[in-house]
């Protein structure tokens, strides 16, 4: 019979070698798949889930964890982060950005195609995964280019991304060429079972535009994004699904009429999902005032009504998953006139304490905001995460809710310090990230 070891959250470090059982007790378990939450013990062996129970558990495990007073959940899918590599190391790497992620109780994420070259090809795809591979710690999924190098016209090889390991497929922030591309692309991805992940907005009424339409943007003189862009892709798209039963993904809602025309699918019986950008939950066009550079994101911030009704969607689950649309970038590119720095936050270590924001002010139940942070997105992605029922994989986030802290973009992993949270007081601490069943993030700060 195995010695038993013990450890503990407070523990400087995690244990020096990956154990092949180990038992997890007293957590508060939210488990989205079962609907469960409560006190209870789990168990893994051999980096799966043996056992989830609030009796006793059965047999010996190599190592014991006392996790009370602790939240233990599924390891968070992130349905979008740029990680930067391959073509733009100068902003991010794989080595800085899978640590940011780990330590955000980050497990899976799915990386756009709008790399540098292009995942368009098998070649390009497998590139990617090696790259990720030596760094390690993270289940990276991809998305392969629906179209040629994302000019939007010819197909790309979606039928061999899709045998080179690609989830799904999308356009990153490139428009298609007309809506017979669009359909021909639901018609060969209907074929593959895979679904096509789609940034709603209509390329000619955004015009270029900056900011969201609206008395912010008139009084600064930015160009503006009207809400109609998005509202006018949805409604495309949503005809496109009607005709031809393929899935789609809405990325990055931000309007609350997007969010009616996806609710209409939805209660339609169509199979469209979406899913919301954890800033565009606490953020509006107000914080841009004063030409703020680190609240230029694309889809633009929009009113304080629309994000209002992002949260409502997200409680009820039209909005099935938030994602951190992380973009890391240096310094200088947000240091120009407004119009001219690069969109985008670093946010794959805010995703997690703002979707607790929630928690602590009413608009989710713990398990609701384990379930968009993992179950959700998982089943978008069409991948073996987010539940904690024996059998699946160990991928696990325990957390503390309880400390505050303030975020210092100094202190953050990620190479990209680019945050609109600056000097916010955030709540919850990711104590351990297990990928299955090892630990690959220690924190008892």
């Amino acid at each position: 019979m195995s010695a038993r070891r013990d450890w503990s959250p407070q523990q400087d470090t995690p244990p020096p070698a990956p154990p092949r059982s180990l038992l997890i007790r007293n957590a508060r378990v939210l488990d989205p798949a079962s609907g469960f939450d409560g006190i209870a013990h789990l168990g893994i062996r051999d980096g799966r889930i043996a056992e989830l129970s609030q009796a006793e558990p059965r047999g010996e495990y190599e190592q014991t964890l006392d996790a009370r007073n602790l939240w233990l959940l599924p390891g968070l899918v992130d349905l979008a982060a740029r990680l930067r590599e391959p073509g733009h190391t100068h902003k991010a790497r794989f080595a800085s950005e899978i640590p940011a992620a780990q330590a955000g109780g980050i497990t899976s994420l799915v990386l756009p195609p709008d790399t540098q070259p292009v995942i368009d090809s098998p070649a390009n795809l497998l590139r990617v995964l090696r790259l990720a591979g030596q760094t390690g710690g993270l289940k990276l999924r991809v998305l392969g280019a629906l179209t040629q190098g994302l000019n939007g016209e010819a197909l790309a090889e979606l039928s061999a991304l899709k045998a080179a390991g690609a989830i799904g497929f999308a356009q990153g922030l490139k428009p298609l060429r007309d809506l017979l591309v669009a359909r021909r692309a639901l018609e060969y991805a209907r074929g593959l079972s895979l679904p096509v992940h789609v940034f709603a907005q209509d390329a000619a009424l955004a015009a270029g535009g900056c900011a969201h339409e609206g008395p912010v943007a008139t009084r600064l003189g930015l160009p503006p994004i009207p809400v109609a862009a998005e509202v006018a892709a949805i409604r495309a798209w949503i005809s496109l699904v009607e005709d031809t039963g393929a899935p789609v993904h809405f990325c990055r809602l931000s309007t609350a009429r997007g969010v009616e025309l996806v609710q209409s699918a939805q209660r339609r019986q169509l199979p469209v999902t979406a899913d919301v950008a954890a800033h565009q939950l606490w953020l509006c066009d107000r914080d841009i005032d004063g030409f703020n550079a680190l609240c230029h994101v694309i889809p633009p911030l929009r009113s304080a009504e629309d994000r209002q009704a992002l949260r409502q969607a997200v409680a009820s689950g039209v909005i099935g998953a938030i994602c951190s649309d992380h973009q890391p970038h240096e310094a200088d590119a947000k240091i120009n006139p407004f119009p001219l720095t690069e969109a985008g936050i670093s946010g794959l270590e805010t995703l997690l304490p703002l979707t607790l924001g929630l928690v602590q002010e009413g608009q989710l139940t713990p398990l609701a905001a384990a379930a968009r942070l993992s179950l959700g997105p998982a089943r978008i992605a069409g991948i073996e995460a987010g539940s904690l029922t024996p059998g699946a994989p160990a991928d696990l986030c325990l957390l503390d809710p309880a400390p505050s802290w303030v975020l210092r973009p100094e202190h953050l992993l990620s190479a990209g310090r680019n945050t609109p949270f600056a000097g916010w007081t955030l709540q919850g601490r990711v104590r351990r990230t297990l990928l299955d069943g090892y630990p690959v993030y220690a924190n008892a700060d």
